[in-house]
């Protein structure tokens, strides 16, 4: 087994970091990536105004969800865990403890990696993993490795060094990028994911008024509370969304903000989805009280409203995508509709759902309605009040899917 340990304050982690690991994973062949945020760095002190050790963490998480490999990519806590500054020959040795027969490699880019030879314990280092460093092109990496490869195999006889060149890496200073954070820019150098979370929980010096976001801003933070695995489908929805109001005549800017949060709290658990439907005074029935899924279009629609100041057209659109009602405005339908259809969904029948859409979009809404139905029923699962009495209303008012 190949691991990799990829080490660093991550304050905060950026696009170059993301090149680097999914670069390192490729060139290494690594069987698992260990993304390892430092406590208190040995080298240097943490500049003030450093976000908390739990916000590194998350922000490393998202790091390695970007990566969209969870069997191969891990995040590690144990050098927050650890008392005292964080030294990578402790890390190791941890890791050697854990996979005693793993062939280890430890990931720096090219600061790091010139002045190993003043690290704690070299040479232990040296003997318990690979180096694998980072330059920004083959000829300007070699340049500057070759000396400090020579040196450290010298000093420490049968050491593993190599290097990866990067092309196009994205070259920022930490330093820089907070300093850019803290005008207001540099949201083009971090993942998505990432700056949201910079912006929802206002670090670095970041003000951004939630309720008055751009739509990249708004993106962004909707991005950061979800998996990366779900960013495509939020992505389709939104697009989708928004030609299905100008085909209708709907608001295609009140579209887009419902597609683009309309899954914002989809992975919080059935406790924490039922706390906000509180905060918020969201009446429940039965069934919602103890179906999780049917929870994030309600909670999903109060964060919309109440963080990120969207209207009530907006709100009500993310509450009802999930059941459908009866006698839905247009935009409703639209986001309901979207969000059945949008590029990414592969089920059978989509290709009529998507004809409709774009001819009846009635149509479109009862197929899907029913369509809804017609699952539940084969899994032998309750179906909502709210989505039976959409289909009764439709069939009421003459929708038909025939034709």
């Amino acid at each position: 087994m190949k691991i990799g340990i990829f080490g660093g304050t991550f304050n905060p982690p950026h696009l170059g970091h993301l090149a680097a690991a999914e670069a390192a994973i490729g060139a290494l062949g690594l069987d698992k990536l260990y993304i390892v945020p430092a406590s208190i760095p040995p080298h240097k002190e943490l500049p003030e105004g450093t976000p908390a050790p739990e916000h590194r963490l998350a922000m490393a998480a998202k790091l390695a969800d970007a990566l969209l490999l969870p069997q191969v990519v891990q995040l590690s806590e144990m050098e927050l865990k650890r008392e005292g500054k964080s030294y990578t020959a402790d890390t190791l040795a941890a890791l050697r403890e854990e996979y005693p027969e793993a062939e280890l490699w430890l990931l720096m880019g090219t600061d790091m990696f010139l002045t190993l030879h003043r690290w704690r314990e070299p040479e232990k280092i040296l003997k318990l993993a690979g180096v694998c460093a980072f330059g920004r092109t083959e000829q300007d990496g070699e340049a500057v490795f070759a000396p400090q490869r020579e040196y450290l195999q010298r000093t420490c006889p049968g050491a593993r060094i190599t290097t990866i060149p990067l092309p196009g890496l994205v070259d920022i200073s930490s330093t820089r990028l907070r300093e850019l954070l803290a005008r207001g820019e540099g949201g083009d150098y971090l993942i998505p994911a990432v700056y949201g979370y910079i912006l929802r929980n206002q670090l670095y010096s970041t003000h951004a008024d939630l309720k008055r976001l751009a739509i990249p801003e708004l993106r962004a933070c909707s991005y950061s509370m979800v998996m990366q695995k779900r960013v495509r489908h939020i992505r389709g929805t939104e697009e989708e969304a928004v030609r299905l109001a100008q085909r209708w005549g709907a608001d295609p800017d009140q579209a887009r903000r419902a597609g683009i949060l309309h899954d914002c709290t989809k992975y919080l658990e059935l406790e924490e989805q039922l706390a906000l439907c509180e905060r918020y005074g969201v009446e429940l029935d039965e069934l919602e009280r103890r179906a999780v899924k049917l929870l994030h279009s309600k909670t999903g629609a109060c964060i919309a409203r109440h963080v990120f100041g969207e209207p009530d057209e907006v709100y009500n659109a993310i509450f009802w995508h999930t059941t459908a009602k009866e006698n839905m405005t247009t935009l409703e339908k639209i986001l309901y509709v979207a969000d059945y259809m949008e590029p990414n969904r592969t089920f059978e029948g989509v290709e009529r759902l998507r004809e409709l859409a774009y001819s009846d979009l009635d149509k479109a809404l009862l197929l899907g309605v029913e369509t809804t139905i017609q699952e539940m029923k084969d899994r032998s699962l309750p179906v909502h009040q709210s989505t039976l009495r959409a289909q009764a209303w439709l069939r009421e008012h003459g929708v038909t899917t025939e034709g």
